[in-house]
């Protein structure tokens, strides 16, 4: 690996880590007026399109299966969502929202699309697209890479 590979996996993960951190602020924000915080939004977002065991939202989030447990209890604690039977894994109970998180969602939803809107126009819709594209293509890469080399199977 050359010196100026090292700087640009650096940089990104800085990058990274700031967005994340802007992104987790702005979130906060957009959720607050909803009586949530952004992990709970993350979490009730996760579910909202169907139910998923706490497992499945802790990959699709890209966090600890333990850290996913504690947001959706305390939903559940609040009646915000609610856990279902599973009928594939009877252990493993599915999240789902209640209609007071669905109601809570929607209340967000005017100040995310207005963020939408003032991210587009700032950085041009191709650009925002083209951003979005990129950071979608780095994670599927960073996904391979956790992949053990021995693992892949060539075709």
């Amino acid at each position: 690996m050359s010196r100026e590979q090292q700087d640009l996996l650096s940089r990104a993960a800085l990058g990274v880590f700031r967005l994340n951190g802007q992104f987790l602020s702005v979130a906060d924000e957009l959720a607050r007026p909803a009586g949530l915080t952004a992990a709970w939004w993350q979490v009730l977002g996760a579910v909202l399109p169907e139910p998923l065991p706490v497992a499945g939202v802790a990959r699709a989030m890209g966090i600890t299966r333990q850290s996913v447990q504690r947001v959706a209890d305390l939903l559940v604690d609040r009646g915000l969502a609610a856990y279902v039977p599973n009928p594939a894994h009877r252990r493993a109970k599915l999240l789902t929202p209640t209609p007071a998180g669905r109601a809570a969602i929607e209340r967000i939803d005017p100040g995310h699309a207005t963020l939408a809107a003032r991210l587009a126009q700032a950085l041009g819709e191709e650009e925002f697209a083209a951003t979005v594209r990129a950071l979608e293509r780095l994670s599927g890469a960073l996904d391979g890479l956790a992949t053990p080399p021995d693992a892949v199977t060539e075709p």
